[in-house]
Parts: C-alpha cells; structure tokens; sequence
C-alpha cells in the first residue's frame, strides 16, 4: 500500500494527462486495470455521480462512486483527448488501451516518483481499499459489505483481508460491561 505522499509523487511524476487521469481513477474508484481500460464514456453517469463497471471480474457489473474531483479531472481529460468509446483509447484505432501498455506507463510513473514499494497498478487499487476513506467509513459504522461492493469482491473475505484493525482502535472500544 501507498501512503498519500507516495500516490501524490506518483500522479506529479506522471506527466501525460491521459494517464495521470487514469491514474487518479483507479485510486479513486478501486478499479481493477482490466476494468478501467475497457471504461467506456456511456459508463460514466455525471447526474448521479457514479461509474458504472460492466463485465468486471467474475463477468459482473457494479457501482463505484464518481467524486466531484474526479469529476473535473476527467472533464479537462475529455476536453483534450475527446475520445469517441472508450474512456482511454489507443490514440489511432479508437480502441481500449492496452493493459500492458498502462503497465509500462505506471512503471515508468513509479521510478520517475522514486518510489521504493514494488508492486505495479494494483497497488493503487489496494491503496484505495485500504486507505483512510476506507478506514473512516469502517470506524464510522459503514457496514464492509458496501465496500465489498465498491471493490467487486465476491467473497467478502476477500474485502476483510483489505482492512486492517489497528490495537488503538480496539483500545477505544467499549465493553458492554461498561453499561452494567
């Protein structure tokens, strides 16, 4: 997992506003690489502020959140590239990008923002479900199976490997003996 200096030196560092875009969007939404390169203009809902991913993994569509930040960075996105279909096109042939392709940019990203960490665009992916929005909506009461959603996981063992419970939160639990 990053920490939010390392994802902020990764999106400096990222110089094309195509992929620093995209980027943005993974560590945003929780999208897997497959998912966000198959995106498509028609699948961005501006009125209800959400995403929608067709066909994720295990061939199922959900909901993640579209922020009003996000919002405005796809907006300047889509005023420069004006893509037709997908999201992210391949530049001449109007087609989705290629994974490998994103994978090369990000790599490149990584080394440019001297980041240390191995792992490659998934990283982002785990630092959006692992991140202190995450973490705030837990502590807050937010039950795990609308972040299960957000993330497409079928199993929500899956989710629970993603959070983390720190001994100080534990620490400020109550017991219900504290009501006796």
């Amino acid at each position: 997992m990053y920490s939010v200096a390392e994802v902020k030196a990764i999106f400096k560092a990222t110089t094309s506003l195509k992929y620093r875009t995209l980027f943005k969007l993974v560590y945003a939404t929780g999208l897997r690489l497959s998912e966000v390169a198959h995106l498509r203009l028609t699948d961005i809902d501006r009125v209800r502020r959400v995403i929608i991913v067709r066909g994720g993994k295990g061939k199922k569509d959900r909901v993640v959140m579209f922020s009003e930040k996000l919002e405005l960075d796809v907006a300047n996105y889509l005023s420069a590239y004006r893509p037709k279909i997908y999201l992210f096109e391949e530049a001449d042939r109007r087609e989705p990008l290629q994974n490998r392709t994103i994978q090369e940019v990000y790599s490149q990203a990584t080394q440019a923002a001297i980041i240390q960490k191995r792992g490659g665009i998934h990283t982002l992916r785990h630092s959006f479900a692992t991140g202190p929005t995450h973490r705030h909506l837990l502590e807050s009461g937010l039950d795990i199976r609308y972040i299960q959603q957000l993330l497409g996981h079928e199993s929500i063992l899956t989710t629970m490997r993603y959070t983390h419970v720190t001994a100080d939160k534990i620490s400020q639990l109550k017991s219900p003996l504290d009501d006796l």
